[in-house]
């Protein structure tokens, strides 16, 4: 069964790599890497993998390749 997980990012981040839970159950994902090619994206999917303890083949994003605000299937 896959888990779905709705995410915003804030890529180029000095913070990152950082996971933050908002208050409606949405992860902040803080990347270091630019939104640029895809760079954010693949830094996002391999953020969750870690922050979720699964390997980085089970993530996948689903929605939102080109938006802020994501959301990613992550198979158990």
């Amino acid at each position: 069964m896959a888990r779905v997980v709705r995410a915003t990012i804030k890529p180029n981040s000095a913070k990152g790599p950082l996971v933050q839970t908002l208050e409606d159950g949405t992860l902040q994902l803080y990347v270091r890497a630019p939104a640029v090619e895809g760079k954010a994206n693949k830094a996002a999917c391999e953020l969750l993998a870690a922050h979720f303890g699964v390997p980085k083949s089970t993530v996948r994003l689903t929605a939102g390749a080109t938006s802020r605000f994501k959301r990613f299937e992550i198979d158990d």
